[in-house]
């Protein structure tokens, strides 16, 4: 079982021993409903087939929803994105999973992410405008300057802001986030 908790990203053999031994401890019906919860979840979740975000209907919460913005867009890496930004309660459009960034390294190119489905919708629903919110890595610039290329024709493509977090100090900022904060500022209102 250690072994097995080991794999789940960000748990390492400490933290793996911790919950296996948790887990012995807790009555049967408790760690047969964990069980149960497991299997289920990977036997009926799977892609929205308009978004790609984990959805256990064919078409997700968010696509459904009469209130959203359809004409905006935010494409993001992961649905592990979705789910912060839609924490903010500030977003109102809907989104577009592409299932990981460019690699070569990794050997994770175009092909291999949902890009190509993005180009079809934004070009079929005439979209006004496409957020791009993918992480500032070597790997998330380049993905966010290939798609960004492909659907500048089609839409106006925008990319969020990067800077300081709330609390943070400015002699721990290393120098990229403070070039990016000093080229995302804005108006005082």
């Amino acid at each position: 079982m250690i072994e097995q908790l080991q794999r789940l990203p960000g748990v390492g053999p400490k933290t793996a021993q911790r919950l296996a031994l948790h887990i012995l401890k807790r009555p049967d019906r408790e760690v047969e409903a964990l069980a149960k919860a497991l299997l289920e979840a990977k036997q009926q979740v799977g892609l929205c087939k308009e978004c790609f975000h984990l959805s256990a209907d064919p078409i997700c919460e968010i696509c459904r929803a009469p209130n959203r913005d359809k004409d905006l867009i935010c494409v993001v890496s992961d649905s592990r994105d979705v789910i912060a930004l839609e924490k903010t309660r500030e977003y109102r459009g809907v989104y577009h999973v592409l299932g990981g960034t460019i690699s070569p390294m990794d050997g994770i190119g175009p092909e291999q992410l949902s890009i190509q489905p993005l180009v079809r919708r934004v070009t079929q629903q005439k979209t006004k405008e496409v957020i791009i919110a993918i992480s500032p890595s070597v790997e998330g610039e380049t993905t966010t300057l290939y798609v960004g290329q492909l659907l500048k024709p089609f839409t106006r493509v925008t990319r969020i802001a990067f800077g300081l977090p709330m609390g943070g100090d400015l002699e721990y900022a290393d120098e990229v986030t403070l070039a990016r904060a000093l080229e995302g500022r804005r108006e005082l209102e």
